[in-house]
């Protein structure tokens, strides 16, 4: 891959219950923390799939499990490490948006570091789009300090590529996106 195409890959995690039920009845099912779904475990194998030929270093990873569960099945396939990352985590809005315990997380996936993590780590109310936009920047800004962005695949959630990109995309999908500037859908 050209320098010119080289881009970080930001992944949305796997299709979860919530998902499912929320995309059929636009209604909150009250699922917290949801796990995925074997459509979602199938996205994430097809993530992994499509990350095969890319020069990917390290997953980043939000602290929820849809996203872990997500990151474990491209981890596996591609033998990558695994760093957890709450700025990305999803938008507080929902009963899904409540989290895992740190300590939980920890003893779930053992491999993991979770220590910066706080107890209970996610917003703990309706979170602000200005708060989202917030924690977006400050990653970007942070992943722009690497000199490896490049070679980074993270896995996180619809209103964080949103909050990055401008794009609403679907369970599983992937997006290349340059934090300096510019982003470009993955065929």
């Amino acid at each position: 891959m050209g320098e010119t195409d080289a881009a970080m890959i930001l992944i949305r995690h796997g299709q979860t219950l919530f998902n499912l039920h929320f995309g059929a009845t636009r209604q909150d099912p009250g699922i917290e923390d949801p796990g995925l779904t074997h459509i979602g475990r199938t996205q994430a194998a097809a993530a992994a799939a499509a990350l095969a030929g890319e020069d990917v270093v390290e997953l980043v990873v939000s602290p929820y499990r849809r996203t872990l569960e997500t990151a474990a099945i491209i981890a596996a396939e591609l033998d990558l490490p695994i760093r957890v990352e709450p700025l990305i985590r999803e938008r507080m809005g929902f009963a899904c948006d409540i989290g895992t315990a740190r300590s939980e997380l920890a003893a779930l996936w053992p491999a993991h570091a979770f220590d910066h993590l706080d107890e209970r780590w996610w917003h703990h109310e309706d979170e602000p789009e200005a708060l989202l936009e917030a924690r977006c920047t400050t990653f970007r800004d942070r992943m722009v300090e690497r000199e490896d962005w490049r070679r980074v695949a993270v896995v996180t959630h619809w209103g964080v590529i949103r909050a990055l990109t401008g794009q609403t995309v679907q369970n599983g999908a992937l997006v290349r996106y340059d934090p300096t500037g510019r982003t470009v859908p993955i065929d």
